[in-house]
């Protein structure tokens, strides 16, 4: 059994130490027949590094490692290019002085590698450019550019917007570069995590053909389900499948979705336990920030609607929520419409897979409750008992703990749409199937939540909120579910139905009403 390559981001490493590879260098030669300036946006932990070091050796001409894979027969292994590496994937840099500088040691690097020596080493740009003009003439082949986390320096600082826009400035004077070279390069690749728009930071490097939402290359990072079937079929054995596809699989840029090599590799090590491994990498601190700024409703995120340009629509001075979910993985698209013929398309967006929906929400919860942790294990066990007066008081407890700064500083707190965020994203974080603003023929169901059972056995519960004035409940959230009939669509036979409303006081700061029955009209 082939070892799992955890943390490993080199080719030679793969094919020499025994590790599992899926060869993807279908895209690869694709790739380098059909174009010679490409960009592309994943999220981390994608394989990126793994696919530019993987470029690296192939223009070099490294050809031992590449037998047995699909590109061998296709390259011509007589021709070997220098090539140029950058990468800013390592520290966090604070301002403009210490991106030259580390740009400054990059380029050092690359001299060493290539034996040619700068005029000026103080002139970054200037030295990059002799830097490529001399490696042609020196090995009398056109160069080749790689930069990964191209973007890092700009996204360490995105909530300092000054900081921010020094870095971006000052990588656009470095990747301008790239093109008034054109003569001398024979293909360049920039991979990141954001698509920064081309009017901030590729200006100077407008011929750049970004494939991000490009399907053929959809899978050029990322396992597809028949890779992952295929080159994890031993160390797999005894998992379900199905779960393992609902929790990890589902990122997609049009074409076919993948999952992330990293919740892959963490699941099997960790012995096929259901966590959130790709999530738990890294805290998206400044989501929780934005979103306070925006008071954005929770929900809405299980179906956001975007245009084409709103997806790359991304800058220092201009970061729009959806736009930042969508680039960093958070959200993924779920389906593109083209409702005109020869219209821009648009884009349903929604969480990748049940990783994200239950780690993201439960993160988010921070944004409107103190310590919800209390109450986690309680409600849980009291939905498992389907005890609604235990239930009843546990969601009290909730709400009790929303922090006073949470009612004083966000107006969205005398809506009933800030309490449906907490319920919906307190649900999510216990890892059940809570699902926001479904839609029938009758109406938009607040939260449907499903809950199945090892014995087979089903219920699903559904929750409408209310907004009334005063103090005491009035029992209009129970009268919607059943005037809009919103249990329809769930009497299959299968499961229990429970429905449940709840009126909110903005006075109490909590609900004041709470109703709950079994639908008793299964046929």
């Amino acid at each position: 059994m082939k070892k799992l390559p955890i943390g490993i981001s080199t080719l030679a490493d793969f094919i020499t130490d025994g590790y599992v590879y899926v060869d993807k260098t279908p895209h690869v030669q694709m790739l380098t027949e059909r174009g010679k300036y490409y960009f592309l946006s994943r999220p981390r932990r994608f394989g990126k590094s793994l696919l530019v070091d993987t470029l690296h050796q192939l223009f070099a001409g490294n050809e031992p490692l590449f037998r047995g894979l699909h590109i061998h027969p296709y390259w011509n292994w007589a021709v070997q290019y220098p090539v140029i590496s950058i990468s800013f994937g390592s520290g966090q840099l604070q301002n403009r002085a210490e991106l030259e500088r580390r740009f400054r040691h990059i380029l050092r690097v690359n001299q060493e590698d290539l034996g040619i020596e700068c005029a000026d080493h103080e002139d970054v740009a200037g030295c990059f450019s002799d830097l490529i003009r001399a490696a042609k003439a020196k090995y009398g082949r056109s160069v080749v550019v790689l930069v990964d986390e191209y973007d890092k320096p700009i996204l360490d600082n995105i909530t300092k917007p000054d900081i921010a826009a020094e870095m971006r400035d000052g990588l656009r004077n470095l990747y301008s570069v790239i093109k008034d070279n054109d003569a001398s390069i024979r293909f360049a690749f920039l991979t990141g995590v954001s698509k920064f728009s081309k009017v901030s930071l590729f200006s100077g490097l407008n011929n750049l053909e970004d494939i991000t939402l490009d399907p053929r290359y959809s899978a050029l990072c990322g396992y597809t389900q028949t890779e992952l079937e295929h080159h994890f079929a031993e160390h797999l054995q005894g998992a379900d499948m199905a779960m393992v596809r609902s929790w990890y699989n589902g990122y997609n840029w049009l074409g076919e979705s993948v999952y992330n090599p990293f919740d892959v590799l963490l699941f099997i090590s960790k012995g096929k336990k259901f966590l959130p491994y790709w999530f738990e990498t890294a805290t998206p601190s400044f989501l929780v920030e934005i979103l306070r700024k925006h008071q954005f409703y929770l929900p809405d995120l299980e179906a956001v609607n975007m245009d084409y340009k709103a997806l790359g629509d991304f800058d220092v001075d201009r970061i729009h929520l959806e736009t930042l979910l969508f680039q960093t993985g958070y959200l993924t698209i779920k389906r593109e419409m083209v409702d005109v013929p020869g219209s821009l398309p648009e884009y349903v967006l929604s969480y990748p897979n049940n990783e994200v929906r239950y780690s993201l929400t439960g993160y988010l919860l921070d944004n409107y409750l103190t310590d919800t942790r209390p109450e986690r294990s309680a409600i849980r066990q009291a939905l498992i008992r389907n005890d609604f007066a235990t239930l009843e008081r546990h969601f009290r407890a909730l709400f009790d703990n929303i922090s006073y700064q949470n009612y004083t500083n966000n107006p969205i707190a005398s809506y009933e749409g800030y309490y449906a965020s907490v319920m919906y994203a307190f649900l999510c974080s216990l890892s059940l199937d809570t699902r926001a603003e479904e839609s029938s023929n009758k109406g938009r169901v607040d939260i449907t939540l499903r809950l199945p059972f090892i014995n087979g056995a089903k219920r699903v519960y559904i929750f409408e909120f209310k907004m009334v004035k005063g103090t005491e409940g009035d029992g209009s959230a129970m009268a919607q579910i059943k005037q809009q009939d919103y249990a329809a669509p769930y009497r299959d036979g299968q499961h229990r139905i429970f429905l449940v409303g709840m009126e909110f006081s903005a006075q109490v700061r909590n609900f004041v009403g709470f109703e709950w029955e079994e639908d008793c009209l299964q046929g």
